[in-house]
């Protein structure tokens, strides 16, 4: 599997204006606007660093996989996404592999990005987004 590099590192927040504000007053950041995926029950705000954007999430469902996060975590660092030039070739070699994946073909993300997630058992605690972006 070649990653090219860290595309985002997404950071699950209750308030999302709420954080989109204290990053950009504090930190200096510039969101480019917020977007549901309604896929993933969450809302989220892209912030460009370097390289790299941080994604700051906040659930949309009380159910949904980032408020189950914070329940038992609290808020912080939710996930690192790793940018894939082939997600679907990513995939096979993974589960070629045995690797324990959450997601067994690609699904939409925020920005069009195709993405799916490596199970965090595999990874020392770590859950793994891989995406793919045109």
């Amino acid at each position: 599997m070649k990653a090219t590099r860290i595309d985002h590192i997404g950071i699950a927040v209750k308030d999302l204006r709420a954080a989109v504000a204290w990053y950009e007053e504090t930190l200096g950041f510039k969101s480019g606007g917020t977007e549901t995926v309604d896929e993933q029950k969450v809302e989220v705000a892209f912030l460009p660093c370097g390289e790299g954007e941080l994604e700051l999430l906040e659930s949309t469902d009380p159910e949904g996989p980032v408020a189950r996060f914070i329940e038992k975590n609290g808020e912080g660092v939710q996930h690192i996404a790793l940018r894939v030039a082939d997600i679907d070739a990513v995939l096979a070699e993974l589960k070629e592999k045995g690797v324990r994946l959450i997601d067994q073909t690609p699904r939409y993300g925020a920005g069009g990005a195709r993405i799916a997630f490596i199970h965090p058992k595999e990874t020392k605690g770590v859950l793994l987004e891989l995406c793919e972006r045109s």
